[in-house]
């Protein structure tokens, strides 16, 4: 007996109307890309392990999803590693390629072997699917979609100030009420001169980025099994509890990072001048990667505003400047800066929340439907012309009782059907029915279509 079918853990399927709505989050995306000058690129699912490790952190690096090399891997495995059952130095010896972890990454290393094909700044964006060996959990997955936007080739801070508008736009657009925090890894690194522990900064970024799901007794205790002290640990949380980035200056004083950093935000914040009501300075913000040198983001939804204030939900956003991340390729001096939409979880607060357009389902505008074989091929002919004038519309495969067509085109959520029968085959025209209303009246096929060859609005009012 054959067992029955499975897909790996954190990966899913997605029915019609699940990537109907998918791809209506995509579009949205993509359209603000597009009004900010953005240009789209593809990377490969696979890059070298050589091209991911290291980049994301020690964390990052055991959530990369590592491919075997082709054919018998075990030929070439590091036979003392496994008798010693040395899982890091097997794996080196058995696998040389990774599924990407995320996409900025793999787009350093686009631009240092495109160098010659681009123009600086380049400004792109990318959507495709990234892999982590994370737990899975509602809103968390093994296989997901980010949507990248990043610009290389400028130190400007007026792109991260774009960035925020970009975010600010794309949320309103698909109606989610969002916070978006900004923070920099300057200031970050001044906590860290201030408190005494410059020699523990990633240790200390790794602990405070998990300060939302541990609190300030988890920090601390996270901090001491990294080798920080419980008093610097303390030090640094009473510097977390700043909530005006200008109430910084007397903390950072005489500490040339930290107070590069507050400039840098000042910056940004000068540039907006108060557009953007969602941005809020969160002092606690680390984004836990290490490739980050600049302003950092992070968006998260706002249930107080949402109507919400009981949904839970990670962030559904974040990114930051990363001045240093091509030098790893051989290519120094080309500074970066780029944010990413979590388009799973914008899915899941969409569907948790109720925020899809209404109408957002509908694939079809018209259904033809037939009474009898004659009336069924000519009907065929009918869908063909309207398809030509880019009307979506579909034929019921049969000439079946009138109640399972129409229950059909009821399931299919259709807005229209056009019956036809002898009498309606014999006049030219069709009984269309506005499944909404359920108004029924006869119109000429030829008046779907105006003189242009395009949809008649006026037969079709739901046609834009």
């Amino acid at each position: 007996m054959s067992s029955k079918p499975s897909i790996p853990k954190g990966t899913r399927d997605f029915l019609p109307s699940q990537v109907i709505k998918r791809k209506f989050i995509f579009n949205t995306i993509e359209n603000v890309f597009k009004t900010y000058g953005y240009l789209p690129i593809e990377t490969p699912t696979m890059e070298n392990l050589s091209t991911l490790t290291g980049k994301y952190g020690e964390e990052g690096d055991r959530l990369l999803f590592k491919v075997l090399n082709n054919g018998d891997f075990l030929a070439g495995a590091d036979k003392t590693a496994l008798e010693n059952l040395d899982s890091n130095k097997v794996i080196s010896s058995i696998s040389k390629r990774g599924l990407r972890y995320d996409l900025t990454v793999p787009f350093a290393r686009f631009v240092v072997m495109n160098q010659n094909e681009i123009n600086l700044p380049f400004k792109r964006y990318q959507i495709q699917q990234v892999w982590r060996a994370d737990r899975p959990q509602r809103g968390r997955y093994q296989e997901f979609y980010q949507c990248d936007v990043d610009v290389v080739g400028s130190e400007s801070l007026m792109y991260e100030a774009e960035l925020v508008n970009i975010y600010a736009d794309v949320f309103r657009k698909l109606g989610i009420k969002v916070r978006i925090l900004i923070n920099n890894r300057k200031i970050l690194f001044g906590l860290a001169e201030a408190a005494g522990i410059t020699d523990k900064f990633m240790e200390m970024t790794i602990a405070i980025d998990k300060l939302d799901k541990i609190g300030k007794d988890g920090v601390i205790k996270e901090m001491a099994d990294r080798g920080i002290s419980e008093d610097h640990a303390s030090k640094v949380l009473s510097l977390l509890d700043i909530d005006n980035v200008m109430d910084l200056k007397s903390a950072f004083s005489g500490l040339e990072e930290g107070t590069k950093g507050i400039e840098e935000i000042q910056t940004v914040l000068d540039y907006l001048d108060g557009s953007v009501p969602e941005l809020t300075f969160d002092i606690s913000l680390a984004r836990g990667l290490n490739y980050y040198t600049g302003c950092i983001f992070e968006v998260k939804v706002d249930t107080s505003a949402s109507g919400h204030p009981g949904f839970v939900m990670g962030s559904i956003g974040g990114g930051g400047r990363y001045d240093n991340l091509t030098g790893v390729f051989g290519l120094n001096g080309v500074s970066g800066v780029g944010v990413s939409f979590g388009a799973e979880r914008i899915y899941d607060v969409m569907e948790e929340l109720t925020l899809f357009p209404e109408d957002v389902q509908k694939d079809i505008e018209v259904l033809f439907v037939a009474l009898d074989d004659e009336s069924h091929r000519y009907a065929f002919k009918q869908v063909a012309i309207l398809r030509q004038a880019g009307i979506p519309c579909d034929l019921y495969p049969e000439p079946a009782k009138m109640k399972k067509q129409m229950s059909y085109a009821n399931a299919r959520k259709v807005p229209f059907v056009a019956i036809i029968g002898e009498t309606e085959r014999e006049a030219g025209k069709v009984s269309l029915k506005n499944m909404v209303t359920g108004e029924q009246s006869d119109v000429e096929v030829s008046s779907f279509i105006d003189s242009d060859g395009k949809p008649n609005k006026n037969i079709f009012k739901f046609i834009i």
